[in-house]
């Protein structure tokens, strides 16, 4: 009955823009949870969101708001575009099975922007730039955007918001108390803790329209008075002070991190040791941003950050999901590029050990996050059959559905965010994020465990008490290993099939890099499944062999080279067997034959070859798969 009458109030909330008390709530302990576990249980749930009250997603015609969000993750059926003249949505989707927890992320630049332009009466609704808004969303989206593309310290709220932005700062706190409504109204606090909420926003700043970024996530309910967006500050280094000071180490329960977007659409300029004046990071700086980013989204809809073929060593499966553009502009344009390795995972790593051989501090030891980026207002929704698109880019949708593929074929349905957490709450979940035993996944619902230590028991991948066991050997994925008089760490990992699939495991595999100087060296170890590679999908999207792939899998590594004078990590990886990609189930589900010509109906030409002569070709099958956190190794003094 409680969050039957929060939902209640927070309808009227919205539609009248009154004001309510914000809950004075105690700040949560751990063990309130009726399935508390100790070892800790994998959750499942997306930290990147986007509703109607986000710029892009609103002007590409999303109607859902934060608490039809929380809706859809909890199971719920809902409607997306386009709608029909009578305001109906014209398609419906649903999870397969509902969420863990749900950060909703929406863009904070434009909160205010959006809620005047379409209030009948507010300061601005008369204004042309709002005019605009309303009458042409897609002159808007590019006209609005320019804005959060200026450079740092040139960044301005619109013009329509007046001096000060004192027109928009008010409209604004209206949305920031809808998304602090919503959130706690779907937030669990019985003992069953079935759903936890985050309040959230994204800070998107994109100097040249360079993707720097930032999904910022609260603790609690304790957050900021009012977001701090790239118009109020366009330098990460001091948004990283601000949240410290402002809510860190302010008074009362307020507690934050912030995880990098997906570094793939940066041009190289997001993670680079060099701070937003051009000068290279100093120790404080390095140490600030290790503290306030303890994480980084390796994959979502707009592609897959881990790594490049063939740079920084061989790796078949590294050519996963990879978009050939190198900034938003060029992401919403398709203007072909090819992405510098500076803005991919594995060289991000590297460097912030490089990095820390000269200041001691490392400002990239990352733990690894998926997400979906969804600009539909439907967290989760990452199922390759019957993708519905994300709205991020493309087309818009809003009166009719574009004929052929409904998202730009590079892009996909993006991932998941998940943890290892003592119980479903929002205590439990950051603590895991803070401490990076977290992994991400390309969708599908994959729990995998990694341990390092000197010395792992025997037998460990048959044991029952295994997960004890490597607790006291060693440590888990997000930890470091001390160096130690041993001379070869060893690393345990096991992974299970997402229960819900018919799809099994292939296999397990660690990765590990090695700096030695200003050089990185990659290797990949198969370490359990099958590695013959010989499963695939026939014509039909059926795998080949029909009964394939494992329900669990567990490998132990032993290092036997390892060199305890350099800085080394190790991550670890488990791969799906092959399945259809979403663009390839839509060719086939729509009749397109490539032998034959009249079959391919306008929209769907990339389902038989590149969109344009430059334009590399898209895989027709993909290797879903998980990664976990990485485990460093500090070298011996």
């Amino acid at each position: 009955m409680r969050r039957t009458w929060l939902v209640f109030a927070l309808g009227l909330l919205v539609a009248c823009g009154t004001e309510t008390e914000e809950p004075e709530l105690p700040p949560e302990e751990l063990g309130r949870c009726a399935d508390f576990d100790p070892l800790k249980r994998p959750l499942f749930g997306d930290a990147h969101v986007h509703t109607t009250i986000s710029l892009d997603a609103n002007t590409q015609g999303t109607r859902l708001r934060p608490i039809d969000a929380y809706r859809f993750a909890l199971g719920e059926e809902v409607g997306i575009q386009p709608h029909d003249p009578e305001g109906n949505p014209m398609r419906t989707v649903r999870l397969r099975a509902p969420l863990d927890f749900v950060a909703v992320s929406d863009h904070a630049e434009f909160f205010g922007t959006i809620h005047g332009c379409l209030t009948p009466g507010s300061k601005i609704y008369d204004r042309d730039d709002c005019v605009t808004f309303r009458e042409d969303p897609d002159k808007a989206f590019y006209r609005f955007n320019l804005l959060v593309s200026a450079r740092p310290g040139d960044a301005r709220y619109p013009a329509v918001c007046g001096k000060n932005a004192k027109h928009c700062k008010g409209p604004g706190d209206v949305i920031w108390r809808e998304i602090r409504e919503a959130a706690e109204a779907f937030y669990d606090r019985e003992d069953t803790c079935r759903f936890t909420t985050f309040v959230a926003y994204e800070w998107s700043g994109a100097p040249g329209t360079r993707n720097w970024h930032r999904n910022v996530i609260f603790r609690n309910e304790h957050v900021l008075e009012r977001p701090i967006s790239y118009f109020d500050e366009s330098r990460p280094e001091v948004l990283w002070r601000l949240l410290k000071e402002e809510c860190i180490e302010a008074k009362g329960h307020c507690d934050v991190l912030a995880i990098p977007h997906n570094t793939n659409l940066s041009n190289g300029t997001m993670m680079t040791g060099i701070d937003s004046t051009g000068a290279p990071y100093t120790a404080a700086i390095a140490a600030l941003q290790a503290e306030l980013e303890p994480l980084i989204e390796i994959y979502q809809h707009k592609g897959d950050s881990e790594c490049l073929p063939e740079l920084g060593g061989p790796d078949e499966f590294c050519d996963f999901e990879k978009v050939p553009y190198v900034t938003l502009a060029g992401a919403n344009l398709g203007s072909v590029s090819q992405p510098p390795e500076a803005d991919f995972v594995r060289n991000i790593l590297a460097e912030g050990m490089r990095i820390e051989s000269e200041i001691d501090v490392n400002p990239f030891a990352f733990g690894i996050v998926a997400g979906t980026d969804t600009h539909l207002g439907t967290p989760g929704n990452v199922e390759e059959d019957g993708y519905p698109g994300h709205a991020g880019a493309g087309t818009p949708a809003r009166e009719e559905l574009p004929p052929g593929l409904v998202d730009d074929v590079y892009f996909s349905p993006g991932g998941l965010t998940a943890v290892w957490a003592e119980e479903n709450s929002r205590e439990a979940i950051f603590l895991a994020m803070r401490r990076k035993e977290t992994f991400g996944t390309s969708g599908p619902r994959i729990p995998i465990r990694f341990f390092g230590a000197w010395d792992l028991p025997e037998g460990l991948c048959d044991d029952v008490d295994r997960v004890a066991k490597a607790y006291d050997a060693g440590v888990p994925m997000g930890g470091t290993l001390e160096s130690s008089g041993a001379s070869k760490p060893a690393f345990a990992v096991w992974a299970s099939a997402d229960p819900d699939s018919a799809v099994g495991l292939e296999r397990l595999q660690i990765i590990k890099i090695t700096v030695d100087g200003d050089s990185h060296e990659v290797e990949v170890f198969d370490v359990a499944g099958d590695t013959s590679g010989e499963a695939t999908v026939d014509d039909a999207c059926n795998p080949v062999p029909l009964e394939g792939g494992a329900s669990e899998l567990c490998g132990i590594f032993v290092d036997e080279d390892y060199d305890p004078t350099k800085k080394t990590l190790y991550y670890a990886r488990a791969l799906e067997n092959p399945t259809c990609r979403w663009h390839t189930l839509a060719c086939l589900a729509a009749g397109v034959d490539c032998e034959d010509p009249e079959t391919i109906g306008k929209g769907y030409e990339a389902c038989c070859a590149p969109k344009s002569p430059n334009h590399p070709p898209v895989p027709r099958e993909i290797r879903e798969r998980a990664w976990t956190s990485p485990i460093w190794i500090a070298p011996s003094p």
